[in-house]
This record gives C-alpha cells, sequence and structure tokens, in this order.
C-alpha cells in the first residue's frame, strides 16, 4: 500500500483524530436526522463516510490554496483560468459573456477579472474572428503551462482513484455523489430568509 503525506496508508484511518462528522457528536438530540430503521452500527459507519467525505474536501482546500498561493491569483481568477484551458482544449472560443455565465458573475465584475488577468500577463484579448463587437479570451501559453504543471498535474491524479474501482463500483460513486449533491442543494425553501436569522 502506498503510504499518504500524514504517514497512513490509503485507506487507513487515525485512530486518534476526531471524527466531526460523526452523527452522534453533531447530532446527539436527532434533531436534524432521523435514524429510524438504522442500528448504532449503521449510523456509526455512515459516519465514517461522512469522515472521509471531509478528508477529501480537506485536501482539496489544501490544494486550492497551495494553487492560490503559488500562482498569486484568487479562486474566481483560477476558475476562469481553468475555464479557458478547457475551452481551448474544446476547440471552442470563450467570450467574456460566456466567461460571466460561467462563473456566475456580472458583466462588470467579468471586465474587472480579465483586466487584472491581463496586467498579470495571464490571458490574452483577440478580436473575434465573426463578431466584430465581441472579444474573445485566451490563455496565455506561459501561465497554461504553469497551471497544467501545478493544479492540474495534482488535480488529475484524481483519475487514479476512480480508475481502480470496478465499473460496478463506480456507478455506485456516482449515484452516491450525484444523489448527495441533489439532497444539500439549497432551495427557496430550505434556507431562512436573511430578515429570519
Amino acid at each position: 500500500m502506498q503510504a499518504s503525506h500524514d504517514g497512513l496508508d490509503h485507506g487507513e484511518r487515525d485512530p486518534q483524530a476526531m471524527n466531526v462528522y460523526d452523527l452522534d457528536a453533531s447530532d446527539p438530540s436527532g434533531t436534524l436526522v432521523d435514524r429510524g430503521g438504522l442500528d448504532a452500527a449503521q449510523v456509526q459507519h455512515i459516519g465514517l463516510l461522512m469522515g472521509a467525505l471531509g478528508r477529501l474536501r480537506e485536501a482539496e482546500q489544501e490544494l486550492s490554496e497551495a494553487s492560490l498561493k503559488y500562482m498569486k491569483l484568487n479562486e474566481t481568477d483560477m476558475r476562469a483560468l481553468h475555464f479557458l484551458i478547457v475551452s481551448a482544449n474544446r476547440g471552442e472560443m470563450a467570450t467574456p459573456g460566456a466567461i460571466a455565465a460561467h462563473l456566475k458573475i456580472s458583466s462588470a465584475s467579468t471586465t474587472k477579472l480579465l483586466d487584472r488577468l491581463e496586467r498579470g500577463g495571464h490571458i490574452v484579448r483577440s478580436a473575434h474572428p465573426t463578431d466584430r463587437r465581441a472579444l474573445t479570451i485566451s490563455i496565455t501559453p506561459e501561465t497554461h503551462e504553469v497551471a497544467r504543471n501545478t493544479v492540474g498535474r495534482q488535480q488529475a491524479k484524481r483519475f487514479h482513484a476512480a480508475a481502480r474501482l470496478t465499473a460496478a463500483e463506480r456507478e455506485v460513486v456516482i449515484r452516491f455523489l450525484d444523489d448527495m449533491a441533489n439532497e444539500i442543494t439549497i432551495g427557496t425553501e430550505d434556507w431562512p430568509a436573511q430578515h429570519d436569522a
């Protein structure tokens, strides 16, 4: 087994580590989660799964912070650069409007973002080949190479974890992750209005 950065083998858990996602610790009174139909062993096992998800989020956060620090960019900048890389890989032209839609930010915020990235030498604005009123945005080769050799190379290692699963196991994981994403997606009826808080 390959050792991880904390000295533990993959799949081995630190017995001293606190699982803050353990249901009995985070919801001892059962206010948030109905435990009906689950015995204590099942609840504990689900807690271990939630702990694994927590460790994944922590690893992602550490990687994100390291890449932001290395490239001296903020999270929105990095998301914009990733969008530009994917657009280029697909042979698609990225426009300011497409970037704004992807990042879910206003046109004014997009202009400020692009100005900042252009000043830093990360992007190039070019005339659109068919629409004289529009621009296309591309990532510079230098920034593309740095991003690929740092955060891109590290993120690509996710593929190895997925490849170690069987096709049937991957289907279970896909179904689980999609189901969990649907469960935690915030709807207007799920989140209190600001004046209610």
